[in-house]
């Protein structure tokens, strides 16, 4: 992990170094055509949601469209790399999120490396995943739920949206620092898992909370905690993981990257006008609506979270075992 430390810092340094007027000359000319945005996974799920509501904010700020294009595959790993090899121009941009971080350490044979060819454009939110529970599970806490599974061990299967996933990393983590043990299941995306849970036949997920969040609503699955450090605004009476299992902490997050020598000039522009964005009234209402965190900030900032995430996530990767789908 301390190369990708070394990586990170040089990004930065690197940055840090170019002078004030590169970062502003032709600024103003950007767009002058149509920008890809290339989102790894299909539509509907919550990374495709954002792009679009940003998307089509951008495409209203800079007068020219940006045009989600849906490369899913390999853990998002397809799109990456179509990102990676294309031109370093501004016209090409990519959805980075948690599954970036954790497939860094899953995938063994990728062609490209994270930290080194994708640079940091802007943050956009940070979602906690939420624990929960097919209500026919007789526990109402998470420490009724460690109980319970200790009681019945290999016999609470735990669903994910595939082997690497959020949510099986979300699970893993658990594991590792509850001590018990389930059987995991993988789906083939979000979606199945969820309605396999609804239905009985998986008994616990940690899933996403915007795509979950209207289900824990109508009653269909029980929310036992939510997994960032704080409460989420969305489901404010349920608490923390970290309450019952401390330092216990993983959300799903999402910002724009581009490829790697992509002109400092287009990198500024766009993260002027992610974060306006994510400060305008009504992108921050339908956030708030998915659960999500605003993470705002400069493009070193948002390099920052997918260095640690990435070291993180390693840690978790090589204690599963897990292996690619």
């Amino acid at each position: 992990m301390r190369l990708v430390r070394r990586q990170f810092l040089g990004f930065v340094g690197a940055a840090a170094a170019a002078p004030a007027v590169s970062r502003l000359g032709g600024a103003e000319s950007y767009p002058t055509r149509p920008v890809r945005w290339i989102v790894g996974f299909p539509p509907g799920g919550v990374g495709d949601i954002l792009a679009r509501l940003i998307g089509q904010w951008l495409s209203e700020r800079l007068g020219q469209p940006f045009i989600i294009e849906n490369r899913p595959g390999a853990g998002g790993n397809i799109g990456t790399e179509a990102v990676v090899r294309s031109p370093a121009d501004g016209y090409t941009l990519l959805l980075v999120n948690i599954a970036n971080a954790i497939g860094a350490a899953l995938y063994q044979n990728l062609t490209f490396d994270l930290i080194r060819d994708i640079a940091a454009v802007a943050g956009i939110i940070r979602a906690p995943l939420v624990m929960e529970v097919n209500p026919s599970v007789p526990a109402r806490s998470v420490p009724e739920f460690i109980a319970y599974a200790k009681a019945n061990p290999d016999k609470i299967y735990m669903a994910s949206a595939g082997n690497g996933s959020a949510a099986h990393m979300g699970g893993e983590l658990f594991k590792a620092m509850t001590g018990v043990s389930m059987v995991h299941v993988p789906f083939r995306g979000g979606a199945p898992a969820l309605t396999s849970l609804i239905a009985g036949q998986v008994q616990v997920m940690f899933d996403n909370l915007p795509t979950s969040i209207e289900q824990i609503r109508a009653g269909n699955l029980r929310a036992l905690a939510v997994t960032t450090t704080m409460r989420s605004e969305a489901l404010p009476d349920i608490p923390t993981v970290a309450d019952f299992v401390p330092g216990y902490e993983a959300s799903g997050w999402f910002g724009a990257g581009a490829p790697r020598n992509t002109p400092p000039h287009v990198i500024d522009r766009l993260n002027l006008e992610i974060n306006a964005g994510l400060s305008d009234p009504r992108i921050m209402a339908r956030l708030a609506e998915l659960g999500g965190t605003v993470i705002a900030g400069a493009p070193a900032e948002f390099g920052r979270l997918i260095a640690e995430e990435t070291e993180k996530w390693a840690k978790v990767v090589k204690f599963s075992g897990a292996k690619p789908d």
